[in-house]
């Protein structure tokens, strides 16, 4: 247990806050007796992984369990490779590690920020790949019963930044472990920014993994650095009319057109285009290179963050008649809460 209870190395974000305790899990056995001891005291519990994309509005009045299940184990078949990795897994690593091994097909995902048992929750995705792209199953723990429960993929109900996990699976089931499914047959995927411009005649796995993470470091800062929480609204995904008469207007708006009909346009650019790249509120700040993260300028509260949040999202409202909702998961004082409630 962390005698400090202090929360700010456990939040890239860097928001001073504090919990009643903080405990370390290195097995679900472990997560399970600690969540047990949690609610024997009638406190509320938080499962944090690299805590990357979450924004303390207050101090937690409850449990911190950092899950640090690790492990990673490979087995394959004439036709993919079958990767499980355990939760606690560091997510960047695990690419690196895939990549180090020859097993292909994940490496668009390199230098997200987080743990490996996360990236289910928020179905993660970046460079036109997703998360649901690579998954075969998730295996959870279901702290009722203090059993194991894998469901597939397919049962997941992955959609844009969303998952069964922040629905029914919330708040009883804990993800453990992801098993992933990599075909041996590697195809580029290249549609998005700089990737665009590599042949995909001749690229290596090793030169979209290259590009990607160049890419990302030259436009988001370090969380060790730099308090942030990457992107921290999601792309809005509007209708094919709407996005119509936003290109008519604005010719270079980035525009991504969804199997549905619908168009995913880049809130960074919206954000951008309301003039608020550099703006301050707070200890708070929209970063300068890219509009889409908000930043721990000077010691921002998690209250700056709402409060800069909610003045981004009314002005590209006011601007574009989009409402942006944020990516970042908040954490109020017994748990999670709805961002959106704390910024219309």
């Amino acid at each position: 247990m962390n005698p400090s209870l202090e929360l700010k190395p456990f939040n890239s974000f860097g928001i001073d806050a504090t919990a009643k305790s903080i405990c370390i899990a290195e097995s679900a056995e472990a997560i399970y007796q600690q969540w047990l001891e949690a609610k024997k005291q009638q406190l509320p519990v938080l499962i944090l992984g690299g805590g990357s994309n979450v924004l303390f509005i207050d101090n937690f009045d409850g449990v911190v369990i950092l899950n640090r299940i690790k492990g990673i184990n490979v087995t394959e078949t004439a036709d993919d490779w079958q990767v499980y990795s355990a939760a606690g897994e560091n997510w960047h690593q695990f690419i690196e590690y895939l990549m180090n091994n020859g097993i292909n097909g994940a490496e668009n995902l390199a230098l997200i920020p987080g743990c490996v048992g996360s990236a289910p929750i928020q179905n993660i995705g970046a460079y036109g790949v997703e998360l649901k792209d690579i998954c075969e199953y998730v295996d959870m723990l279901h702290l009722i019963t203090g059993e194991t429960v894998r469901i597939q993929a397919e049962e997941c109900r992955f959609g844009y930044r969303d998952s069964i996990f922040k629905h029914e699976y919330q708040d009883d089931y804990i993800i453990i472990g992801v098993g992933f499914k990599l075909s041996k047959q590697w195809t580029p995927k290249l549609t998005y920014g700089d990737l665009a411009l590599l042949d995909p005649e001749t690229v290596t796995p090793q030169q979209v993994f290259d590009s990607v993470c160049n890419t990302r470091k030259m436009k988001l800062p370090d969380p060790a650095i730099t308090g942030n929480a990457g992107s921290f609204f999601k792309n809005p995904i509007i209708s094919a009319d709407k996005a119509q008469q936003i290109k008519q207007l604005y010719p270079t708006c980035p525009q991504y057109l969804q199997e549905d009909g619908s168009v995913k346009v880049a809130a960074g650019w919206l954000i951008d285009q309301c003039g608020l790249k550099g703006y301050e509120l707070g200890g708070a700040a929209v970063h300068t290179r890219q509009a889409l993260v908000i930043i721990n300028k000077n010691q921002a509260t998690g209250n700056d963050v709402v409060n800069l949040a909610r003045h981004i999202s009314q002005t590209v409202h006011s601007h574009f008649g989009i409402m942006l909702e944020p990516e970042v998961r908040f954490i109020g004082k017994n748990g999670e809460i709805n961002p959106m409630d704390c910024i219309l």
